[in-house]
């Protein structure tokens, strides 16, 4: 299998004629097509090299304003180099028919395992998210929103590595018309809410697609469905899904809390970029291990104490002694008063001080129960501390709450207590990390507390670029440990708040900056195109949203001048060319 249609169909007798060539490309049989399309495995006439050819229908060359979206949507999707996004090789026109070329990936679809086995387990799922959160943060940093994810546009290699393709199809398909119109462009099942409302897709769109995508790999259906495009399109905008945990139990809640955040109405509720919900992504499995763990050792404990237990005297000699015991110190103290009257007589009956013991307990426990708040008291007064700004209140909600919760039902309340407690040990770790801002800050006391602290630096200092990176490379060092599962959900934290700070457009004069020395080449100016390559590469080599940026520069610097950029950067610009 390769490189997919949403709408692909079965070869049928009407199919068995197929094109002897397309481009340079001797054609070896279909793979597949679709309403915009036929996908052929053609093999290079000169370097017999396989490739997935797929030829557009005639009648769209026709389509006013196609051809321009063509060319330009088809080489940004060459600059795309990712282990997990398709590669394209080349595009032409075949006998007035538009055609490309792309890495064969010998394997199935993500569409067509679903609909051989139903669902994925969700590790299996983690797995294959974290490796499309991979490539869509490699598009995104290059400007290029795929707009069309799904299971059909998701190929499994033998090998189980995931492969995205149609990146920009949406857009090099969609009429002039339907574009000017603000039409919809997309699939129905795993559209945002943005998308159904004809608004212009940003990189949360594609995180909402995967989120749906997600969801069908954890329950085996999407989030939504209906009758018609248009009614599974409302729902996408106003109706509430089913959670994922409530139709698949055996999902980890952490899972369940991921989708449904990738899966929010609003873009602003979503993840605010691929990375840091691959980040999300892979601490779940660390998450339910050490719970596990925990768990088995708990397990361990209380069967111990319950051996133990075995050999203690039995419970009805306790109450026996127990009883005698209350009796006999009631009879001591009423033979030392010597007691005479019926009164006295009457409490020397066992009977009766026993009745009078009981009725004792009993309105104990009943004072105690009237003043005593249920355990879902408890709870509401635990997320209402929470509400309030993170300190003493999430503090007492812990300790007075929380826990207690815990210790009373662990089966109960597990689930809704651990997200808050996840996030109090945040707080007690930034706490203990950064404590109370001082004229003089004491040295760190320990290398995790020194790359915070650098980090921290560099966002007060404005290089946001640098803190996001340190921190980044810094969560990759981690391990499954209980400290480490706390420093990752710290870093995540850290990470998230970084990147929203970062503005979305805030290297697009640095795109406009490389049209201008493109210009600057064209017009004879080489000296001023060579200093803006430079500049770029002098600014932004350490910035991980850039690398596709500066390997342009890069590149089109060693086209101009034969020196490789790459070791030139302290150099003046005079000395660099």
């Amino acid at each position: 299998m390769s490189t997919s249609e949403s709408d692909f169909h079965p070869e049928t007798e009407a199919d068995r004629e197929l094109p002897a060539t397309i481009g340079p490309y001797f054609i070896e049989r279909k793979l597949g097509s679709g309403g915009m399309g036929t996908v052929y495995l053609g093999r290079h006439q000169e370097t017999d090299e396989f490739a997935a050819v797929k030829l557009l229908p005639a009648s769209m060359a026709r389509e006013a304003g196609f051809v321009a979206r063509f060319d330009r949507e088809i080489a940004a999707m060459k600059q795309l180099t990712n282990p997990h996004i398709v590669e394209l090789y080349e595009n032409g026109e075949d006998l007035g028919s538009y055609f490309y070329t792309m890495e064969f990936v010998d394997g199935e679809t993500l569409a067509d395992r679903l609909e051989r086995e139903g669902r994925i387990p969700w590790r299996e799922v983690i797995d294959y998210s974290v490796q499309v959160c991979s490539a869509l943060k490699a598009a995104h940093n290059a400007g290029i929103i795929h707009r069309d994810l799904k299971p059909s546009n998701l190929l499994i290699g033998k090998d189980g590595t995931i492969k995205l393709t149609d990146f920009g199809v949406a857009q090099v398909f969609a009429s002039g018309k339907l574009t000017v119109t603000g039409g919809i462009l997309g699939t129905a099942e795993y559209m945002s809410p943005e998308q159904a409302q004809g608004k212009r897709a940003t990189k949360q769109s594609d995180l909402y697609s995967l989120g749906a995508v997600m969801y069908v790999m954890l329950t085996g259906r999407p989030p939504f469905t209906g009758k018609t495009a248009l009614d599974i399109i409302q729902k996408h905008r106003f109706s509430q899904f089913d959670s994922v945990k409530r139709l698949v139990p055996e999902v980890p809640f952490w899972l369940d809390e991921v989708v449904c955040q990738c899966l929010s109405k609003k873009q602003e509720d979503r993840y605010p970029d691929a990375y840091v919900l691959s980040l999300r992504l892979k601490e779940i499995p660390k998450k339910v291990d050490l719970k596990e763990q925990q768990e088995s050792e708990y397990s361990e404990l209380v069967g111990t104490a319950e051996t133990m237990a075995d050999v203690a005297p039995g419970a009805s000699l306790g109450d026996e002694v127990g009883g005698t015991l209350v009796r006999d110190l009631f009879r001591a103290q009423m033979d030392a008063e010597k007691p005479d009257s019926k009164l006295h007589r009457l409490l020397d009956n066992t009977w009766v001080l026993v009745g009078v013991l009981l009725l004792t307990c009993g309105l104990v426990y009943v004072l105690f129960r009237i003043n005593t708040p249920s355990q879902e008291q408890l709870f509401q007064r635990g997320e209402d501390l929470m509400d309030r700004p993170a300190g003493l209140a999430w503090e007492a909600a812990k300790k007075d709450y929380f826990l207690p919760l815990i210790e009373a039902d662990r089966e109960r309340w597990e689930p809704e207590v651990t997200p808050y407690l996840d996030q109090i040990e945040i707080y007690e770790l930034r706490k203990t990390l950064f404590g109370k801002a001082t004229k003089q800050q004491p040295a760190p006391k320990s290398e995790a507390e020194a790359i915070i602290l650098q980090a921290m630096e560099l966002r007060r200092q404005g290089r946001l670029a640098e803190a996001r990176s340190k921190l980044m490379a810094f969560y990759e060092l981690l391990g499954s440990s209980e400290e480490d599962q706390n420093l990752s959900a710290l870093l995540i934290q850290m990470i998230s708040e970084i990147t929203n700070e970062m503005p979305p457009d805030r290297l697009d004069y640095v795109r406009a900056a490389l049209e201008r020395a493109d210009t600057f080449l064209q017009e004879g100016q080489v000296e001023r195109a060579i200093a803006i390559w430079f500049s770029i590469k002098k600014l932004y080599d350490s910035d991980p949203d850039a690398v596709e940026l500066v390997d342009q520069a890069e590149l089109k610097y060693f086209k101009a001048t034969g020196v490789q950029l790459l070791g030139k950067e302290d150099l003046p610009i005079s000395d660099a060319k």
